[in-house]
């Protein structure tokens, strides 16, 4: 329990005391976020606010996760992996935030190159958690055991890579209002971190050897997010970027993935599975139909358009974010209560 508040402790103090730093140097360095000109009118007067604060959220990560072993618990290879996919998916959010600002245009890598560069790390991630972490190859919504269906090394391989980039992808297009993706995946990552310390407390049903580890990313993750969102809140002093939307996305769907809850993952980060979805409704149903169903997409715009205030839509959509996220924890101590009457041990 020590080594958790340490983790979550550490990582939002980190955050909240060095964002404002890295504002400062990026401010006097004129590195600001780009606004698409075909977006909403009120987002124009955005352009200009430093970008890239997912620099300050992964440190902060990184330094909570590596104080909390301080409390003599052992490193694990599942909750290194973690933690360095969340890194390497950051760096490739940050090439994309670079060259958008070096450019000062609203694109950065060509979307080609982005999903390349994804799929090379999920790819990665994938081969080291099976040979190095040894993480279940089981299907699993609330333990590995849950679906009796069990994917192989190729399989679970491919499912791997699929949750990492959609994940990924998914926190990426729900950061378009200040807070909304930071406040949103505290939500998350604070259930994750409740399951992992339910799995290493209740081994002998889950089977997760690194469940403590994992649990210690998830706090510290939650406590970075809830550091940066101090400072981008509306009105935003920072923007997290792409540097910051892809390490969480990466790291939401890792941690799943660890834990094997990995079919949860869909309930924990309802938020983002619904923004991407109105995504990809609108863009079937123009092509398709030649018709929109949205006034814009994603789904936020879309209220934005309506006339709701932005402050209105961030903290309906946070509502939602953890009702979602506590339906996921529901859900998961619903299967527990029902183990010992089903015989699983």
């Amino acid at each position: 329990m020590i080594s958790l508040m340490l983790a979550g402790g550490m990582a939002l103090w980190v955050a909240v005391l060095t964002t404002p730093l890295l504002i400062r140097w990026l401010a006097r360095n004129r590195i600001g976020q780009h606004v698409r000109e075909d977006g909403p009118e009120m987002h124009l007067a955005k352009a200009g606010t430093p970008t890239m604060g997912g620099l300050a959220m992964l440190g902060a990560v990184v330094v909570g996760y590596l104080v909390a072993h301080l409390a003599d618990v052992p490193f694990r290879p599942a909750g290194v992996l973690v933690v360095a996919t969340a890194v390497a998916y950051g760096a490739i959010g940050f090439v994309d935030d670079w060259i958008k600002v070096r450019h000062r245009r609203s694109l950065g890598l060509n979307k080609r190159g982005k999903l390349a560069a994804q799929l090379v790390v999920a790819i990665g991630f994938a081969v080291a958690a099976e040979r190095w972490a040894h993480i279940n190859t089981h299907l699993s919504f609330t333990r590995w055991s849950s679906t009796g269906v069990d994917l192989g090394s190729v399989g679970w391989a491919v499912l791997a890579v699929l949750i990492l980039v959609g994940s990924s992808n998914a926190v990426n297009l729900t950061d378009g209002l200040d807070g909304l993706a930071s406040g949103s995946a505290t939500f998350g990552f604070a259930v994750l971190a409740v399951i992992g310390y339910w799995q290493f407390r209740h081994f002998s049903i889950y089977h997760v050897a690194p469940a403590l580890d994992l649990a210690l990313v998830a706090v510290a993750l939650a406590g970075a997010c809830l550091g940066f969102l101090w400072w981008n809140a509306a009105p935003a002093r920072i923007f997290m970027g792409d540097t910051g939307s892809l390490a969480l996305g990466s790291a939401m769907g890792a941690l799943c993935l660890a834990m094997n809850v990995q079919l949860l993952l869909v309930v924990i980060g309802g938020l983002f599975v619904v923004v991407t979805l109105s995504v990809v409704i609108q863009v079937v149903s123009f092509r398709v139909f030649g018709r929109r169903v949205f006034r814009m997409a994603p789904l936020h715009h879309h209220f934005e358009l309506a006339g709701w205030p932005e402050t209105t839509v961030i903290v309906r959509f946070w509502i939602l974010a953890g009702l979602f996220a506590a339906l996921g924890l529901g859900i998961f101590y619903a299967d527990f209560l029902s183990v010992p009457a089903k015989g699983v041990h």
